[in-house]
C-alpha cells in the first residue's frame, strides 16, 4: 500500500461584494473556488485541490510546492502615497 503525502497549501479567502467567499490557491493557480459561507469556501477549496492534485498525478505531472508568501496589509492607499 502506498503512504500519501500530506501537503499543505496557504489559501487566499476573500469576501465577495455580492455575499460569500472565494478562495484562491497561489501555488496552484488553477484552483479558484467560492461558497455562500466561509466554512463552505473553504470545503470546496478543499475538494478542488484534491481533484487537481489527483490529476496531475493521474497524467504523471509535477505537485507543486506549497509557496512562501510575504503578506503586507496597505491602509487607505489613495492618501498613503503608496508607490
Amino acid at each position: 500500500m502506498a503512504m500519501k503525502t500530506l501537503r499543505r497549501y496557504r489559501v487566499l479567502l476573500e469576501r465577495n461584494d455580492q455575499g460569500g467567499y472565494a478562495v484562491t490557491v497561489p501555488a496552484l493557480p488553477a484552483v479558484v473556488t467560492q461558497g455562500d459561507t466561509r466554512e463552505d469556501a473553504l470545503a470546496n477549496a478543499a475538494d478542488a485541490v484534491r481533484l487537481y492534485v489527483e490529476s496531475l498525478q493521474a497524467r504523471g505531472l509535477p505537485i507543486p510546492d506549497a509557496t512562501v508568501l510575504e503578506t503586507a496589509h496597505l491602509h487607505d492607499p489613495g492618501r498613503a502615497g503608496i508607490r
